[in-house]
């Protein structure tokens, strides 16, 4: 599990990056066994580093005019068919840091596509932070993209509480996983800009609400932007196409 945000300790509970100090206190009161200052101080300049690192990433992204997304889900959520997906019509030009515990395979995929690709091999780490995100910087090419995509370790939990440095970010939830893992998993959600309700083909197979789910977005976040998607429906792949061109246009 992840050594420096102590998820794996167990009902840790994790803030957003924003909110570092109420992050610290939060861990310390919500977990006995880290009730000592010296442990609060450790996760406080963890997460502080990281927000200094994130800035720079974003003024990396900013002197080159590129629109960083930050992709989060659970595992097999559609974070990698979506960027295929997106390959295949997308009017920008863009690039992709992958992460992952092992392997490759995602940047492969994505490479197969014709889209520049880096992979982020993290180990034992759960998430991206804006150190990993820097070192991945070195590897893509920004004068020639319009859009970097960061697609983080797939996990509902720790990615929420790192900045990376990205503009905006991207949560993905799946028609299978039950509409109730928004309401389950309120920190991640919270810091959606967008939420992609995917595989929606599925709805046949699965008690799934499109209604509820968006309900308990909403409640989180009313002013949260919320698309249905289908891999297989280019037309919902469109949509999520013109909401990144809207928010490009933005800036």
């Amino acid at each position: 599990m992840c050594k420096d945000c102590g998820c794996s300790i167990t009902d840790h509970n994790h803030s957003h990056h924003s909110h570092t100090h109420q992050h610290a206190h939060e861990t310390l009161h919500h977990n006995p066994q880290l009730n000592d200052s010296k442990t609060v101080e450790v996760i406080t300049k963890i997460l502080d580093k990281n927000d200094q690192e994130a800035i720079h990433n974003r003024e990396h992204f900013d002197k080159h005019n590129v629109l960083a997304l930050n992709l989060m889900s659970s595992p097999g959520s559609g974070k990698t068919s979506l960027l295929e997906a997106i390959a295949d019509i997308a009017p920008f030009k863009f690039s992709v840091i992958e992460g992952d515990l092992e392997t490759n395979n995602d940047a492969k995929r994505i490479k197969s596509k014709g889209i520049e690709a880096y992979q982020i091999q993290t180990g034992s780490a759960c998430h991206l932070d804006a150190f990993m995100v820097h070192k991945g910087l070195h590897y893509i090419s920004l004068d020639n993209i319009d859009v970097c995509f960061v697609e983080n370790v797939g996990n509902l939990v720790c990615p929420a509480s790192y900045d990376v440095g990205t503009h905006l970010n991207i949560v993905l939830v799946s028609v299978p996983e039950g509409d109730d893992k928004i309401q389950k998993y309120p920190v991640m959600f919270r810091q959606a800009d967008l939420v992609l309700i995917t595989k929606t083909d599925l709805l046949p197979y699965f008690d799934f609400s499109i209604k509820r789910a968006k309900d308990f977005a909403r409640a989180i976040k009313p002013n949260v932007d919320i698309l249905e998607i289908n891999t297989k429906d280019i037309d919902s792949i469109k949509r999520v196409v013109e909401w990144i061109e809207f928010k490009q246009k933005m800036r």
